[in-house]
């Protein structure tokens, strides 16, 4: 992106960039609900897969955008401009891909407008639940195009709470051992636990109220982006699992309603510290 189009970005109204952003995932929807139980075509790890629909929707949308915005998009399936400096679009064509594959309506589109790293817009479209999530900085929140008051102080042990993939034998950043340790507190923590398999799901449940919050152990900013845009635009808090502050290159997320929060961070400290 040339420093003039950076310097349109911003300046731009992030209204009228909402808008855009809503439309062109409004005209996908339709093909989105049509390609429910599509296929792997692109295998991109183990249990990991991309759809044919997940590289057409890519294509649509991010061609869309470019032409419509200006603006470069950084996609799940094709890559893009880094994140860290100037304005970018972050798009998850098809979050909850097993789920989607499978038939499972527990899926949706992604969606973020990135600037200096920080996400400033933030759309999770769930065209199977008929639900649309989106979000400027500082707010509101607006459902099905509904603004919504920002969410109400809350306790953990009246919270229903997201967990992340989980694979008790899984090994990396954050070990299947570790997740494991969480549920049994968790569990006798928390009202419920629910793991969705969708971390866009859980990340606009948990802006929306729905859920108390939501532990997300993946790092990718396109399943990350937009969910904390509408979290903090709902007046929720955001850090990464061990406290800190969210950046767009931070390992986890752990988002939730105030006071939830608190509690959450509380519980992982001292699993931590078990460990």
């Amino acid at each position: 992106m040339s420093p003039r189009d950076q310097a349109t970005v911003a300046d731009a109204d992030l209204g009228t960039l909402l808008d855009t952003a809503a439309a062109i995932l409004d005209e996908v929807a339709p093909r989105f609900v049509e390609g429910i139980g599509a296929p792997s075509a692109v295998t991109k790890g183990r249990n990991d897969f991309a759809t044919e629909l997940d590289l057409e929707l890519e294509r649509t949308v991010s061609a869309a955008l470019r032409e419509r915005t200006g603006i470069e998009v950084h996609g799940e399936e094709y890559g893009g401009p880094q994140l860290g400096s100037g304005a970018a679009w972050v798009l998850d064509p098809i979050d909850g891909t097993f789920n989607y594959s499978a038939g499972h309506p527990l899926s949706g589109m992604l969606l973020a407008l990135v600037r200096d790293g920080e996400p400033v817009l933030g759309l999770t479209w769930l065209p199977l639940l008929n639900r649309r999530y989106a979000a400027a900085a500082g707010g509101p929140l607006v459902v099905d195009g509904v603004p919504l008051p920002p969410l109400a102080r809350a306790s953990l042990g009246e919270s229903m709470i997201g967990f992340g993939a989980f694979n008790v034998d899984s090994r990396g950043r954050i070990p299947g051992q570790f997740r494991f340790d969480l549920l049994g507190p968790l569990s006798r923590l928390s009202s419920r636990v629910r793991m969705h398999g969708s971390t866009g799901i859980d990340l606009a449940f948990t802006a929306h109220g729905v859920l108390g919050g939501a532990i997300v152990f993946g790092h990718h900013p396109w399943d990350n982006a937009a969910g904390v845009a509408l979290v903090r635009a709902a007046g929720g808090v955001v850090t990464d699992i061990a406290g800190e502050p969210w950046t767009i290159t931070s390992g986890s997320v752990l988002a939730a309603a105030p006071g939830v929060h608190a509690e959450l961070l509380a519980m992982i400290c001292t699993v931590a510290e078990d460990a």
